[in-house]
Parts: C-alpha cells; structure tokens; sequence
C-alpha cells in the first residue's frame, strides 16, 4: 500500500479529533508538536529438532504524542485511540515540556502530504496473509537440508518472523503523512558435535520482502547450507593470535563494524551534545582517501529502508565521509533544527510508546578500485574476517570490542586456517585511517540487522567492500 493510502480512518479517529489534540499541546512556547499513530501485526514461528516449538502472534496499536521547547521534549503515549485518551497524553506532553498551565493555544492548519512520489517495498498481499501452515514447511524443508549437509550436524534451530506495521504522523505545521511497513526475517541455527566438541554455525536474513523471497533460488536451503557450513568449520578451527597486525574484513555483514564504530558515532544527538569522537569535525579528515561512507535509506526492499522516517520525512541518501572527509551527520527534526544542519529523515523510533532518534538505515562503505584478491595477497600474516558475532562500542571516544564468528589466518598473502576465539580491538577514528585498500566488491548484509540505541530496536541494514586495515589489535588464545 503507498503511503498517501493511510488515513486517520484506520485509526478509527477523524481529522478534527486529531487537530483538537494537537491544540492542546500547541501551545506558543513549544517549537512542534506531532501525534505519531501506529498499528501492528506480529508474527512468528519457530521450529527446534523438527518440531514447532513456538507460535506468536501480538497486535498492538496506540499513538504518541510529542511536543519540543527549545532542546526539551515532552511525550505521553496511550495504547487507547479514543479522543479522551488522545487528550489526556497531549496534555501530559504540553505538561511534560513547559509548565501545566500553559498558553492560549496555536491555531493548526492542516496541510495535506504530497502524493507517494516512490514505494520501496510494494507487495501484492500483507505478510501476515501467509498461511502458517506455509511459514512451517518452509521451516521443515530447512531442518532436512541443514541436516542432510553432514552427519555432524546434531541440532537445527530455524525461526521466521513477519510483521506489517502501519503508520501515520500528524504534526503542528500541518503535515499528514503515512506509510505500511512489512518485515521479514528467516534465521537458522545449527550446532555440530565432534569428540566432545562443540560449535555453532547462523545465518539468515530477509528485508522488506514478499514471502516468496525465501522460496527464490531455494534461498531458504542455501541459509540452512550457510548455518550447517560455519558449524562444521568451526569444528576445525585453531586458536586465533593475539597481537597488532594487518586486518582484511570481508565484504558484507562485517560492515557491522563500521555501523557500530563509526556510525553511531555520526548521529546527530551525540554530535550536538559533544559526546561523540567526531563531534567539531565536519570537513576535517576522520578517515584515509579511499573511505566513503553513506546511509541510504531510498534502497529497495531493504531491511533498513523506509519509504517516509518516524517523523514524516522522506528518507535520502546522505554522505557521511566522503574520501575521507567527514562529510554529514544524521538528522531527525529535532537536531536539525537546534544544529542547523539538513534534514536528512533518520527520524525513528521503536513504536508509538518511543521518542524519536536519530537513527540510521542502511550504512555501508563505497567500493573501491582495489582487487579482493590483491588485498588478501598485500598481507604477509594477518587475520582475514568474515563474520561477526556480538560487540561493545563506547560513542564518546570510539572504542569497541567485536567478536569474529568466522574468521582466518593469512599466512604469506593466502587463506589459511580457519580460527576461533578472534576479537577486534579498537577505535573507529583509527580504523578508518588505517584503511589502505578498498575493494570493488561491495556487499550489503543478508537482511538481519537489528540496532539498539537507549533501550529502543529498530531494523537496519549494513554492507562493505573487502578492505585492508594496516593495523588493528586482534585478542586471541595462542601463544
């Protein structure tokens, strides 16, 4: 459904209800005020050993209000979508930001949102039109072929969760703005048993994509094979090195290192408070030449993109660092107005009962010119990683911690050994500057990436090229 389909109908609430609220809140100290509706649809199952183990279905709805004074905020949330309810958090906002009494309320004149000018995830039904039964074969099919790639493979965890949300922002200048938003995840799990040992092996991914996708060029089975293949490699992996050495990470989902180490840190909120290791650096140099860092999130079907952001604002594709130079931050309305900085709609939050973040979508560096091959074959002896599993990151200097779920050593410029127990030590200041080579290779992440920031989730998306960072200290166990 494009976006200029959702009415306040939907919501079961009419035009002047809403302006009524927003009356309330709109008094003349406050800067804005929005009301952001939401309604929606969870669903998910999950099988263990073959057998469906869990069903989940939750439906939720409700609206949150938020008004602005200055870089104050005010917001009240209720999970009822009466006019009285409605009111009540208006004035619990209004409340919130200023003193209870407050002014004479603004007048607000409704403006009507431009007609969609794009729809980046149009689907012919709602996710949650998929027959159960359906979402289950799909996940027996999965356990057989996870299964089937090796005798070792003693456990298969699969899970498949859908969700269709629809929203819609109505703000003090008049801005009507909705969106519907599906989301899809498939993840696989396997574990492997060798003489007493013992590893695990997950994939997965999905995005903003019909159900079909998981059945496309047996997709599903080749996420089942990926999960079964990390198990049975780790098996066989030794005890990774410790030490400041050359790092190559491979393309795709370790761009999670540059989401957490650096991306944050390029969020508006931080910068503002002077909390961030890039804070009074823009147009400075923060990486090497042939770093180039966006979030973009105008691409189609992906997990991070959104047609509008949790204010009503089209998402863009926003320069971040460009060759090296810091280039742009990320922006909801709030901060761009106290920075006076653009707009650049990375508005969001996790559902009506959160404020608004800035947040990002889809973040990844450009290729570059490099050949993967002669990036691997410039290192003597280093670490080449593939994968990552959890990691820490603090905003205010850069530092983090990340572990590599899959990982190898490079021993006189070839792929080698496959190792276990690797983690990342660093800052993300420094590891942009240590990068020396960028593959023309880039890859976005399978669709699995899910963000935290102050207690809220929200779906993102990741990618990279193969790159070579000169130096970065690995933790390891071997002597």
């Amino acid at each position: 459904m494009a976006q200029d389909l959702v009415t306040l109908d939907q919501f079961s609430l009419q035009e002047r209800e809403v302006e009524q609220a927003l009356a309330r809140v709109n008094v003349r100290d406050v800067d804005y005020a929005d009301i952001y509706f939401e309604s929606t649809i969870a669903e998910s199952v999950s099988m263990e050993e073959g057998i469906v183990k869990r069903a989940v279905k939750s439906v939720s709805q409700g609206a949150g209000v938020r008004a602005t004074a200055g870089d104050k905020t005010g917001f009240a949330y209720s999970d009822e979508l009466s006019k009285r309810d409605l009111d009540l958090a208006a004035d619990h906002a209004r409340h919130i930001v200023r003193s209870p009494k407050g002014d004479a309320p603004v007048p607000v004149t409704h403006r009507p949102a431009p007609a969609a000018a794009r729809n980046l995830y149009p689907l012919d039904a709602p996710l949650t039109d998929v027959d159960v039964r359906e979402r289950v074969e799909l996940l027996t099919l999965i356990d057989r072929e996870a299964r089937r790639c090796d005798p070792r493979i003693t456990k298969v965890m699969a899970s498949v969760a859908v969700e269709q949300k629809t929203m819609l922002v109505a703000t003090t200048d008049g801005l009507r703005a909705g969106d519907v938003q599906p989301l899809s995840r498939l993840q696989v799990t396997c574990i492997a048993e060798e003489g007493g040992n013992r590893q695990t092996g997950t994939f997965g991914g999905g995005g903003r994509v019909a159900f079909s996708f998981y059945r496309e060029q047996d997709r599903a089975q080749a996420f089942a094979r990926e999960a079964a293949r990390q198990a049975i490699l780790n098996l066989g992996a030794v005890d990774a090195p410790a030490g400041v050495m050359p790092v190559v990470l491979a393309g795709g989902w370790p761009g999670i290192l540059l989401h957490e180490a650096v991306g944050h840190g390029l969020e508006a909120d931080f910068n503002r408070r002077k909390t961030s290791a890039f804070s009074n650096l823009m147009g400075r140099r923060v990486a090497s030449d042939v770093c180039t860092v966006v979030d973009d999130g105008t691409l189609p079907f992906r997990r991070g993109s959104l047609n509008i952001d949790d204010e009503g604002t089209p998402t863009t594709r926003t320069m971040l660092i460009e060759k090296g130079i810091l280039h742009g931050y990320l922006t909801d309305r709030l901060n761009a107005r106290l920075m006076g900085i653009p707009l650049t709609g990375n508005g969001r939050r996790e559902d009506f009962r959160s404020i608004v973040l800035p947040r990002m979508t889809n973040t990844f560096m450009l290729a570059g010119e490099s050949e993967p091959e002669d990036i691997l074959r410039s290192v003597k002896n280093g670490l080449y990683a593939v994968s990552f599993g959890g990691g820490q990151v603090d905003i205010t200097n850069g530092k983090f911690v990340f572990s590599a779920s899959e990982a190898y050593l490079i021993e006189d410029g070839k792929v080698t050994k496959p190792v276990k127990g690797a983690t990342l030590i660093g800052n993300g200041p420094d590891v942009l500057r240590n990068v020396s080579m960028v593959g023309h290779d880039l890859q976005l992440d399978s669709g699995i990436g899910t963000c935290g920031k102050e207690g809220q989730s929200v779906p993102v998306g990741v990618g990279l090229p193969t790159i070579r960072i000169d130096e970065l200290t690995v933790g390891g166990t071997a002597a």
